[in-house]
């Protein structure tokens, strides 16, 4: 129950996080997909999983994405703004050039994204909630809204977003390394051997 409040407490900031990364997908995606010379690039179309990472692969390269959305607690928000950026960027980029450039389908993109995109997009966004939580107490507290600058509640609320963007992307990652495989195989490739 207390979780859910926390979250409610930092709709605004959750709110931020979403609009950042969500705007710069749109914007990349649609800059992309109608706009884009894609003389001279290649893209491997290679749908095999073989050798798949693993799921320690994926832990360690989102988290490390996620630390730099946590850093912008303590560097007044800008690498949560440029990281939550660039994330949107990337997703856009790939999602459009696929589209655009290969012979892969939309529900083929979904069936290989949505099952573990689901959870790591969500642990993202709740990891740039946090990244904003302490810049915003602070201007919260110089513009007289508030008599301490950050309170017990303010360090809890931060740690909570913190916690469950982590699970979540151990959750995303679980998915990624076990579960989108055999969702892709059984829909897009033949049966596993």
């Amino acid at each position: 129950m207390k979780t859910i409040e926390r979250l409610q407490n930092n709709k605004l900031l959750l709110l931020l996080s979403s609009f950042l990364f969500f705007s710069s997908f749109a914007i990349t995606f649609i800059f992309i997909y109608f706009d884009f010379n894609s003389q001279g690039m290649t893209i491997k179309n290679d749908l095999s999983f073989s050798k798949h990472p693993t799921i320690f692969f994926f832990i360690k390269n989102n988290l490390s994405a996620t630390f730099f959305l946590f850093l912008g607690s303590v560097v007044f928000s800008i690498p949560t703004v440029v990281q939550l950026i660039f994330l949107g960027v990337r997703f856009g980029i790939g999602s459009s050039y696929i589209l655009k450039n290969t012979s892969v389908k939309i529900n083929e993109i979904l069936a290989l994204t949505l099952p573990h995109g689901i959870f790591e997009i969500l642990a993202m966004i709740i990891a740039g909630a946090a990244g904003f939580k302490i810049p915003y107490e602070i201007i919260r507290y110089l513009a007289g809204k508030k008599e301490t600058i950050l309170t017990r509640e303010d360090i809890k609320e931060y740690l909570t977003l913190a916690l469950i963007s982590i699970i979540l992307i151990v959750i995303a990652a679980f998915v990624e390394a076990y579960i989108t495989p055999r969702i892709a195989e059984y829909f897009l490739l033949s049966p596993v051997e």
